[in-house]
């Protein structure tokens, strides 16, 4: 039965992505109950550097300039899972923060879209 449960999980692990539009801390936290489901049904050969890699390969594509800069930056050997995730929380802030300030500003300026 645990072996069939394991399997399962690393199914799910492998086809984790992260959806349209959701969240860092929704996409991680997926991800990381999916780990802790494998590590608490014995899994050994899960490490921070494999999630952390699972996790960079599977963003979205609006944060693909992100990724570059953190694998060209940090080591991914040594950095943690949630410096990874506190990184693009703060990026996602700014892109949002960008998208209401645009928004704001073709609404001051009577710009519409689309009509």
């Amino acid at each position: 039965m645990q072996c069939a449960q394991q399997q399962a999980l690393q199914k799910e692990f492998k086809m984790l992505n992260m959806k349209a539009g959701e969240f860092i801390t929704a996409y991680f936290a997926r991800t990381m109950t999916v780990v802790n489901k494998m590590r608490s049904n014995g899994a050994k050969n899960l490490t921070n550097l494999t999630i952390i890699e699972k996790i960079i390969r599977s963003m979205t594509f609006k944060f693909d300039y992100v990724v570059c800069s953190i694998e060209e930056s940090k080591d991914l050997d040594v950095i943690s899972i949630d410096e990874l995730q506190s990184s693009l929380v703060v990026h996602e802030q700014r892109m949002n923060a960008h998208i209401v300030k645009e928004h704001a500003l073709k609404v001051t300026t009577g710009e519409s879209s689309g009509w």
